[in-house]
This record gives structure tokens, sequence and C-alpha cells, in this order.
């Protein structure tokens, strides 16, 4: 797990020069503080910031082939590179080191472009050709790993994180307002769009070629879902052990490291799979780590230690307060690079603090499981809101929303029109691939009403549905329903949101290696041709994933309805109902008629509002972190004369502390 940054001269640019990839790569000293590697020519330079987990004393990159013509710096891990490594040496290929980075050089070597196909693992890879004169960037196929480029002056600068390339002067800094209008309809940007304006990331599954001075994108691997029910002929007991054996073999290889690897225990079912599997089918200690919350209405202690207790873990928890929120949440910003609708980063970038500190650099996690399974929310609203849309009249049918939402049983008679009008909005496009996303899109896009009325010119005619369908494979209106959901849900939240600001930025803000065993694309490629009801039987989310783990798991665990992961929102910014200091001055009117995104007096309301303690759901709070944080990117990556080395750097940092 590193950082990397490159330069590669496109046509009359400068060469690459040493002291220019020193200055990127010093950028990313968080992601990678073990040294640094460099390699350059006349045409490409290539920098890596190592995080040592493989080889330790061998593995430093840039790695090479044996005659020096093929050179590779990547961030990630090959979880498969001990098969690959015997096969190539079966092939001719010599090894100099024992690193997973170096079977990546001879996969190219042997076959080429395709490389790819043949990698198990999170990675994003910048691989020179030196004979062809031609660069590859690669990433992985569910976008774990983050890998970003831009151009400027005949060059192409590449880096695995934003701020790399805005260490360089000739980059242009300025916010993409199109993508702030994503940003507060799906939470992320539709790649490959960033909030930066004339920055872009490689999409998840995606290769680039720069040859002779041309650029092509390409994918090479993406998500696929039946048009129709697969053939029923297997019992669910042949589909729940061809799952589980496909799980543990995903455990084992993600736990190979030449250093102790941990794991997060959330309390809920996807991350107490992994800890069982760890404890039960592997040699690894098992060592556990989790975040606790002062407030009960987010706080899973009670089944973190259940399950602790079950499995004898050693185990760590980290207490988190909202205050603990409100003063780590600029440094947060400064890892994602991108505004966001929830705090919920911030507590596991807390936690990824705790797990350095305990001396681990690896955790296993249980991220993706719920796209790849069908656990969210989305996906039982999207089926009861279509048995509603069969019979629009009916009384009873919206009462389904009642197992869904318990508290809705007790919502007086106003309060049941308001949910039959919220679920039923957009309930025309119910044989649309986006429907089942509508809800969620729609009380995120509440925020545009706080945008001014220059932001809101400048996007126009914005259309959120047509927008999306324009990034949708052919044939996606052919797929069944939940396929079509679980696809969007993958390419916009999960690898947009969820596997960036929520995973890979805020554990790399402390050198930590977040792994993801539900995300082996073997493990994906078996569960998109299940049968929907494998996934979702009834309203019962996540079926088969629990009848795998019965008998493996208390049952309280393995039939808990799923708790989504939250975190204090607006009250974490207010200390007796007085504003943190850098809320203050970024949310005054004076910093926010001279940023231009947002109307004063609309956003003078909203936190009036939250100060009072009258934030109403997820609506209000959405808007006043997303607001907050859209501030705080336009403060430390388009205000400051420079970007800062280190958030420690940014003049918040003591702010924070202060707190």
């Amino acid at each position: 797990m590193c950082g990397i940054a490159g330069i590669l001269n496109t046509s009359s640019g400068c060469a690459p020069a040493e002291p220019e990839l020193s200055t990127m790569i010093r950028m990313l000293e968080h992601r990678g503080p073990d040294g640094f590697g460099f390699y350059a020519d006349e045409t490409v330079g290539m920098a890596h910031a190592r995080l040592s987990i493989i080889d330790l004393e061998g593995g430093w990159q840039p790695i090479r082939n044996e005659d020096k013509t093929v050179w590779v710096v990547f961030n990630g891990e090959i979880f498969n590179y001990i098969e690959l490594r015997q096969a190539l040496e079966k092939s001719g290929h010599a090894f100099y080191t024992h690193s997973d980075t170096e079977v990546i050089v001879h996969l190219y070597e042997q076959y080429g472009d395709e490389f790819v196909q043949h990698l198990n693992g999170q990675f994003a890879i910048a691989l020179w050709d030196k004979t062809k004169q031609r660069l590859i960037l690669a990433r992985d196929r569910t976008g774990i790993r983050p890998i970003f480029y831009t151009t400027a002056r005949g060059r192409l600068l590449f880096a695995s994180e934003v701020k790399a390339l805005f260490a360089l002067p000739e980059v242009p800094r300025r916010l993409n307002t199109r993508s702030l209008g994503e940003i507060f309809t799906y939470w992320s940007p539709l790649a490959p769009a960033t909030v930066f304006e004339g920055v872009e990331s490689l999409p998840p599954g995606h290769v680039m070629t720069v040859e002779g001075g041309r650029i092509r994108v390409h994918r090479y691997w993406d998500w696929s879902f039946p048009e129709a029910l697969p053939e029923d002929s297997r019992s669910g007991e042949s589909y729940a052990e061809e799952l589980r054996a496909l799980l543990i073999d995903a455990v084992r290889l993600q736990l190979r490291a030449d250093v102790p690897v941990g794991a997060y225990l959330s309390g809920g079912l996807d991350s107490s799979i992994i800890t069982t599997i760890i404890k039960n089918f592997t040699d690894t200690p098992l060592r556990t780590f989790s975040v606790t919350f002062e407030d009960a209405e987010f706080d899973e202690s009670r089944h973190q230690q259940n399950l602790v207790e079950y499995l004898g873990t050693s185990h760590t928890d980290v207490r988190c307060t909202a205050s603990d929120i409100g003063a780590a949440f600029p440094r947060t910003v400064w890892h994602t690079e991108s505004p966001i609708v929830r705090t919920a980063p911030t507590p596991l970038m807390l936690l990824s603090a705790r797990v350095r500190a305990e001396g681990y650099k690896v955790v296993l996690t249980g991220e993706g499981a719920d796209e790849v399974f069908g656990g969210y929310d989305i996906f039982k609203e999207a089926k009861v809101r279509r048995f509603c849309a069969r019979a629009p009249q009916s009384e009873m049918r919206p009462r389904l929303f009642e197992r869904l939402y318990p508290y809705l049983k007790h919502s007086p008679a106003s309060g049941r029109a308001f949910t039959r009008k919220f679920f039923g909005e957009g309930i025309e496009h119910k044989d649309r691939p986006f429907f089942g996303h509508i809800p969620r899109w729609t009380t995120t896009r509440r925020i545009w009403q706080f945008f001014s009325p220059e932001l809101r010119e400048a996007l126009g005619d914005f259309d959120p549905y047509a927008a999306i369908e324009r990034k949708l494979p052919a044939g996606i209106e052919r797929w069944l329903p939940m396929g079509r959901e679980q696809y969007i849900e993958a390419h916009t939240l999960m690898s947009g949101y969820l596997l960036s600001s929520q995973g890979d930025r805020v554990a790399m803000a402390n050198s930590v290696e977040g792994r993801f065993p539900y995300l082996d694309h073997r493990l994906i490629e078996f569960a998109n041709q299940l049968p929907p009801r494998y996934k979702l039987m009834g309203l019962t989310e996540k079926y088969l994933l629990k009848r795998t783990m019965k008998g493996l798991l208390p049952e309280s665990i393995r039939t808990r309805t799923k708790q989504p992961y939250r975190a204090p929102d607006s009250q974490s910014f207010f200390h007796h109902g007085v504003p943190l200091p850098y809320v203050a001055e970024l949310l005054s009117e004076s910093r926010l008629r001279t940023a231009g995104y947002f109307d004063p007096k609309s956003v003078a309301k909203l936190v009036e509002k939250c100060r009072a303690g009258r934030a109403i759901g997820f609506g209000d709070n959405m808007a006043f972190v997303g607001i907050l944080s859209a501030m705080l990117v336009d403060e430390l990556f388009i205000r400051s004369s420079r970007v800062a080395n280190s958030f420690a750097d940014t003049g918040f940092s003591q702010l924070a502390k202060a707190v």
C-alpha cells in the first residue's frame, strides 16, 4: 500500500525532473511513510511513497523487468501474487524481489495489456514500457485504490491523490460546479469527473494507455447481471457451500502480509463474518478494532462486545464524541479532497489512527457486502415501491413500509400521508434503472436550495436522471430490477464515496491499508448471477450470506437487521450553542459571498436551525455537513496560496486542537 505520482511528456513539454517528482510524492507521505523511490528518463518520471507490507527488505519501487525496459510503480496489493509468480517462473521469468509488485512487470511481458485480467487485488498501477514509449495506468475492478490525472503544459500528470497534482504550480485549482451538483445528488461526482475542474479519475475497472501522444481509456471489467431468472436447479445449500468456500478463500488471500493484520468489527453481520472466518479457518491471530459512540443512537458497542466475547478476540475500541468529530472534520476533508454529506468518515479516521498506534498497518473490513449481497434498505424500498406501483390506490400496500421502518407505525395519519408521498416520488419511473435510488437522490438534492443564484445558473438544466443514464451500459434495462439497482449503487455511492471518502482516504490518512474481502471479483461474479431471492428473501436482506454462516455466528448477530453505520452530524459543530471557530468563519456571510457557491441568507437560517438543535432528519444534517465540507475544500485547495504538504501545515490544525 503506497502513494504514486508521475509525469509523462506527451508533446513539447519539459522532461520530468526529480525535484518535481519529489515535490509531488512528498504530498503523499501519509500514504507511504517508509521511504521514497524514483525513476526518470527523458520522457517519463515516476515516484513512489512506500508503506512496507510485503517483502519488507526488498520490494522497493519502482520495480523493473530483467532488461530494465519495463518499470512499474503501484499502490495496493496483488493478493494472488504467489500463484502468479510460480506460473511466471515456469514460463522463464526471473525475479529479483519477493514482492507482489514484481509480478506486474512480468505479467505485462507475458500478456501485454491483458495483464490486468490475471490480477486478484486492489490496485492503481502506473507502468512504463520504455521500448514502446508507452504509459499504462490501471485501476482495480471496484475502485478501491484511487488514481487521478490532468494535463498541463504538454505533459500528463498522475497521482494517488489530487493534492500531489496541485503541488505543481502549473496545475490550476478550480472547483467543478457541475460536480458540486452531482455530489449533492449522488454523494459523489460521476466518474471520471472530480470536484476539481480539469482533474479526472481513472474509473474502476479501466485501463488508460498513452502512446504517441494519444490517450485511450477502455474498460476491462464491469458488474453484469442476468436478464432473466437463472435456471433454478441448484439448492440453497449448494449455493451456500460455494459462497462459504469463496469467502474463506478471499479472506485467506487478503491476510497475506509480512506484517500483522487486524480486522474492523462494527457489530454488524458483515464484519462479524470476516472476523469469524479469520478465527475459524486461518492461523492468523485475531486482533480487532471498533469505533463506539457516546450517543446511544449511533453506538453498537453492545453487539461488538457480544462477538468479542464469542470469538475471544484481542480487541480495542475508540470512543468517539461529537466534539471529537467537530475537531477532526477539517483534517477529514483535507484527506477526502471532496465535499461529503455525512460526518461518518471522521470516526473511521480516528479509528485508523488508533490502529496505527497499536502497531498495525493492515485491517480487513466488511465493506462491500451490502452492495454485493443486497443489504441496503434501498433495495427493500425499491421492491415495496414497485409492489405499491402495481396497485397505486391500495391503502394496505404502503403499510409494508412499517415493516422496514417500525417507527412509522406510530405516525399520525398526516405522517402516513407523508410516507406515501415520499416513497411515491418518481413512481412514474418504476421501469427505469435508477428507480430505486430516487428517494435518496431526492433527499440529497434538497441541498440545491442553498446554492447561490450564480451556481444554479451555471448548473443550467442539469437532469440527474439523464446524467446517470448516460453512464449506464447498453442493455441494462433488460436486467432484473435488483441487478439494475446494484449496478448503480456500485458505480455511485460505493466507488465514489464509501471506498474513497469513507475507505481509502481515512485509513491512509494514518498509513493504514484497508482490505475488502467481499469485493474479491470472484465473489462479485458469483453473487451477480444468483437468483435475486437469495439476496432479498421477502424483506430479509442478505439471505444467502446469513444462511452461509449458520452455526458459525451467534444467532443474535446472524439474524440481526442491518443498522446503517452513522455518526453525529450537525450537532458536532457547536459547543454549548456556539459554532466552532472555523465553522463560524467559513459559514460567515462574507466568506460565503466570496466563495460564491451558496446563498448566505439561506445558509444562515440553516446554521441557526442546527445551532438550536432543530435540524430535521437527514435533509438538514446532510445540507449542513455538505455546505461546510464544500467550504473546507474551497479553503484548503482553492483559496490557499499553496496546498499544504500536510494537514498540520494548513492553519486548521491549531484550531482543531483548541476545540
